[in-house]
């Protein structure tokens, strides 16, 4: 069997992570999978190749000029020609509409249709009429999780026999104690604090969606309580500008820190003892598994997937989104209790390990592929 997978990409962030294991896995298992990356003129996305080529994964750059470039079908149809997949699967909103019509004028009678979030824009009446259209004539659709398979239905129209529940799995290692020991102490020599000071971190894209503003208000009592406390932020995006302007308006800004862009996030976890992610929806996160690899208690939104990721009261705790109340309830409960942090850590390893595992991902995206070629 071969299977294009199809996507836009702009950065590696988690979609682009999970593509990257789902396909060398997938070659693994015998499948012929290749991936055939959007990009624009100028974020060629040479990272995105280099990662692919290490992981032996047949990897296409097709440029796309803009959002409307229907250019770029004719070079989908060519590239799909050469490939000559049984499957087209595409990945979010671009290589959906134009992975689908690109691979019906190749000639490909199958093609796939992955969500991974349930992404605001997507409420708008003329894209959800869109969606309802491609649902139709699609052959089948994988759901990153049971939220956002409700979402394609209720929001989108897919019926609901035609998409499978297929949950990321994380490329696992089991992370020595001197590793995990090396990061906690590097991140505090880099940033000058303290040997065994506490660090509420978190690694996410500085936009609406992650509930940052949230998370800094609730940090302003945290730290009026707890003042040796810091809080990292790992992350780049347009919000950075205005969430510095509140944390100096807050007063808190001795004891943030913005990182920025940083690769090697799961890493960098590490060195956290809480993990935090105030997100206002959430299609999955898989930053919440790497959380998990590190051994970090997590606190978390009660949205969208991280309920079915984070246990609340094992794994982690959860909050209403936007509840600043509940995130420093939560917060001073883990600051409070070191040993609750360790065990909570733990039972995260132990839940990525049984439940969030590569095998299982590829093996049930196999079992769709089966069930949708023609």
């Amino acid at each position: 069997m071969r299977v294009a997978h199809i996507i836009k990409v702009t950065r590696i962030s988690g979609a682009e992570r999970h593509l990257l294991v789902l396909l060398k896995g997938l070659r693994e298992q015998g499948i012929d999978a290749h991936l055939i990356i959007l990009t624009q003129p100028d974020i060629p996305m040479d990272d995105m190749l280099d990662e692919a080529q290490q992981r032996d994964i047949p990897i296409h750059r097709l440029t796309i000029q803009r959002h409307y470039d229907l250019t770029v079908l004719w070079r989908i149809r060519k590239t799909l020609r050469e490939i000559q997949p049984n499957i087209v699967h595409t990945h979010l909103i671009h290589a959906d509409l134009f992975g689908f019509v690109g691979a019906k004028i190749a000639g490909v009678k199958t093609v796939i249709a992955s969500r991974h979030n349930d992404d605001d824009f997507r409420y708008h009446r003329v894209l959800r009429l869109i969606s309802r259209v491609m649902w139709w004539l699609t052959d089948g659709g994988i759901a990153i999780s049971g939220a956002i398979k409700d979402f394609t239905v209720n929001v989108e129209g897919a019926r609901e026999d035609k998409v499978d529940v297929v949950r990321y799995g994380l490329d696992y290692r089991w992370t020595p104690d001197d590793e995990l020991t090396s990061a906690y102490r590097d991140l505090r020599e880099e940033l000058g604090l303290e040997p065994d000071t506490v660090i509420i971190g978190m690694v996410n894209r500085l936009v609406e969606q992650k509930g940052i503003p949230y998370a800094l208000q609730a940090f302003q009592q945290i730290m009026t309580d707890y003042p040796q406390v810091h809080l990292v932020i790992a992350g780049d995006g347009p919000g950075a500008d205005t969430l510095k302007a509140q944390a100096n308006d807050l007063g808190i800004a001795s004891n943030v820190h913005w990182l920025g862009w940083r690769t090697g996030g799961q890493i960098l976890m590490g060195a956290f003892d809480i993990f935090l992610l105030p997100s206002l929806w959430e299609g999955f996160g898989l930053v919440l598994l790497e959380a998990m690899s590190r051994r970090i208690p997590i606190v978390a939104s009660a949205v969208s997937a991280i309920p079915e990721v984070v246990s609340h009261g094992e794994t982690g705790l959860l909050v209403p989104p936007r509840d600043v109340d509940g995130l420093i309830t939560a917060l001073r409960f883990l600051l409070d209790d070191r040993t609750l942090r360790k065990y909570m850590g733990l039972l995260g390893d132990d839940r990525l390990e049984q439940v969030f595992n590569v095998d299982q991902m590829v093996s049930a995206t196999i079992a769709v592929y089966q069930k949708r070629l023609k």
